[in-house]
């Protein structure tokens, strides 16, 4: 598998640290249907390939916008996939990540939204520029937070600070991300690739046991107290939204103010 085999994100990989970019920088990275099922297919490859680190950031301005509300919608008439399946692929995306053997570091910039709170909270140690922004809109956009995201959430933030930032939908700034815990460190936003580069490095210069046995038991432990493997339902309750009358009179609603 090479970059030619991906359409919307690039992998490549420098002895055994990967790096896979989300690239649809035009559009501020949308997790499309097809985006999230390159990154699962992706740590695949990285796995196959034997990293120990993978970086996962975004093209352009932003790490990403979040979830393309758009792929999911129009697979209704797509002979090829299901409106369930592709409302699942986002969960798929997110465990990928988490069993993936390498450690996954996300590398932040811009702004980081919805779902790609989600992605970033499936990798295991987070970075970020410090004008980096963070946003969950999905219940203004009258849908939940899916994919698993809300045990993930509860797991780094704990249970008030989940709810809080899923159901005001309010924007937090980096400073704020690392103060709850979400974020490992902040950095200036000229030096977070040469500071994720530092500690994807020094990662590598591990055992490849200890990392994977580190972040297996770390998971263990975690899949204990919040179950993210429940969110397999996830999935129904999110076409289920897609379809609301009163939830799409939401979306309606945001988006409308958005265009303003």
């Amino acid at each position: 598998m090479s970059n030619q085999a991906f359409q919307e994100i690039t992998v490549s990989i420098d002895g055994t640290i990967g790096r896979l970019t989300l690239n649809r920088p035009d559009k501020l990275n949308p997790l499309s249907v097809t985006m999230l099922d390159e990154i699962a297919r992706a740590t695949r490859w990285f796995d196959s390939r034997r990293a120990k680190v993978v970086v996962i950031a975004g093209a352009g301005r932003a790490f990403t916008a979040g979830a393309d509300l758009s792929t999911f919608q129009s697979t209704a008439d797509d002979s090829d996939i299901d409106t369930w399946t592709a409302a699942d692929k986002g969960r798929r995306m997110a465990d990928a990540l988490e069993s993936m053997e390498a450690l996954a570091i996300a590398s932040i910039h811009g702004w980081c939204v919805g779902g790609g709170v989600v992605l970033a909270a499936a990798c295991d140690l987070r970075i970020a520029a410090d004008a980096a922004r963070f946003s969950i809109p999905e219940i203004d956009l009258g849908i939940p937070l899916a994919w698993g995201g809300i045990p993930r959430l509860v797991r780094e933030l704990g249970p008030a600070r989940a709810k809080e930032l899923v159901l005001t939908c309010r924007p937090f700034d980096a400073a704020e991300a690392l103060s709850v815990g979400f974020l490992n460190r902040v950095v200036p936003a000229d030096e977070l690739e040469a500071a994720t580069h530092e500690l994807a490095a020094t990662i590598d210069g591990k055992a490849r046991f200890t990392i994977t046995a580190t972040k297996q038991h770390v998971n263990a432990v975690t899949d204990q107290m919040v179950g993210p493997e429940r969110s397999w339902s996830d999935a129904g309750t999110l076409v289920q939204a897609l379809t609301d009358a009163e939830c799409r009179a939401a979306r309606r609603r945001y988006l409308e103010q958005r265009s303003r």
